[in-house]
């Protein structure tokens, strides 16, 4: 991509009512675009750090018997009302809207509703069983304030999966293949040695719900933290009978900040049940179907790494999920000699298949440009310049040192 082309603009100044470092960074950097309070568009760049984030997350739930699905986002309020969810005073996060025939459809905050009536049409008998679906949609919640960047949004994108076992065994067996999968995904997005699997309120069929908890200092959530063991337990359940019961002692445990990246839940029955999900044994016999549900933020976690990952000049994004892996600069473009060089670079880099955003602006000051290179955080820096001669400058984002390289030698090294 040729930044001369590329329509969004970097910004000198944080944008005005951002408190949250995520957005002010990402704004700033043209990542996203905000609407209003809690919603906010993806421009190019951010959209690439979406697709990746999203390819990495596809493929675990893939390699775990997930297969993908895509729902609607208006939903039917005679589902919700056999859960008792569609009323405001206990779900208070609905957003609705009247159709044309006066009749009202919801926008979906969740999908377990509409995913459990789904799979009547297809599960009869224990050889229909287990299934594990999962999507990419968007939600919609109607948060009474949203103030963390696209860390709490009133829309934003999500992966949800859904489990259908025969038996609770069955769904305790896939809930640790789904915690093992999404701590690969944490540790390929960059953050596995500070996400942690976290003890949290459950629900009428668990005893415990599970989050998985990036430590930040910048985080909404307090969790105490048990470094050897990898485990912590949220604020809202910590108590000495929790400890006793998880073999904790406390004298162990670190208090620290940190941001929910993702959650598992053990929902049993609460949803089969009343809508009437049921299977038959080998006898004949009908029984509810055993449910599981695991969600993670997409934008969420985004918006985590950016957190997590920044200094004082901008973003400093792992490789795996950058918008491009190489920022080529382009210095002293006037010079005609220059040009041919800096664009012989780039035509390379691209026919290799490596990902690269060349910055071919003529008219911007090299200061510029290396305050652009900082903000926007490619994890590989190369400058073509008078001064490199036929040589590449190249620096990486996360360090101060440079080196002068040889187009071989960075094609091998990189």
């Amino acid at each position: 991509m040729r930044q001369s082309v590329l329509f969004t603009k970097t910004r000198k100044f944080s944008p005005q009512g951002e408190v949250s470092k995520n957005s002010q960074l990402l704004i700033k950097a043209g990542f996203i675009y905000k609407e209003m309070a809690g919603v906010y568009d993806l421009l190019p760049l951010g959209l690439e750090v979406i697709k990746k984030i999203t390819a990495i997350i596809r493929a675990e739930m893939n390699a775990i018997g997930g297969q993908e699905v895509r729902m609607s986002s208006l939903q039917n309020p005679a589902i919700w009302k056999k859960t008792n969810r569609w009323d405001e005073k206990k779900v208070p996060i609905w957003f609705k809207t009247k159709l044309v025939t006066e009749k009202v459809a919801g926008l979906s905050w969740s999908h377990e509703e509409p995913m459990t009536q789904m799979v009547k049409e297809f599960i009869h008998s224990y050889q229909d069983l287990p299934i594990y679906i999962y999507q990419f949609q968007r939600k919609f919640r109607n948060e009474l304030r949203s103030k963390s960047g696209i860390l709490r949004g009133r829309e934003f994108l999500m992966k949800d999966l859904y489990s259908f076992n025969k038996t609770e065994k069955d769904l305790d067996k896939f809930y640790e293949a789904v915690k093992k999968a999404y701590l690969k995904i944490f540790n390929q997005v960059g953050i596995g040695k500070t996400t942690y699997f976290t003890f949290a309120s459950g629900g009428a069929f668990a005893k415990y719900s599970h989050e998985f908890q990036t430590i930040c200092s910048s985080g909404e959530d307090t969790i105490y933290l048990d470094e050897k063991r990898k485990i912590a337990i949220n604020k809202e359940v910590y108590n000495d009978t929790v400890l006793k019961d998880l073999g904790l002692q406390s004298k162990n445990l670190k208090k620290t900040k940190a941001i929910e990246v993702a959650n598992i839940f053990k929902l049993g029955t609460r949803y089969s049940t009343p809508l009437n999900l049921l299977f038959t044994d080998k006898n004949g016999h009908l029984h509810p179907v055993v449910m599981g549900s695991y969600g993670i933020g997409i934008g969420r976690l985004m918006g985590t790494i950016v957190e997590v990952y920044h200094d004082e000049k901008g973003i400093i994004w792992p490789k795996t999920i950058a918008p491009y892996q190489i920022h080529l600069l382009g210095l002293d473009l006037n010079n005609k000699e220059v040009w041919e060089r800096a664009f012989r670079v780039y035509r390379i880099l691209t026919e290799k298949n490596i990902p690269v955003l060349f910055d071919d602006r003529i008219r911007v000051r090299a200061g510029e440009k290396f305050a652009d290179a900082d903000l926007i955080g490619i994890p590989i820096r190369i400058v073509v310049s008078k001064k490199t001669g036929e040589k590449l400058e190249v620096k990486l984002r996360k360090s101060n040192q440079k080196n002068i390289l040889s187009l071989n030698e960075v094609l091998n090294k990189f």
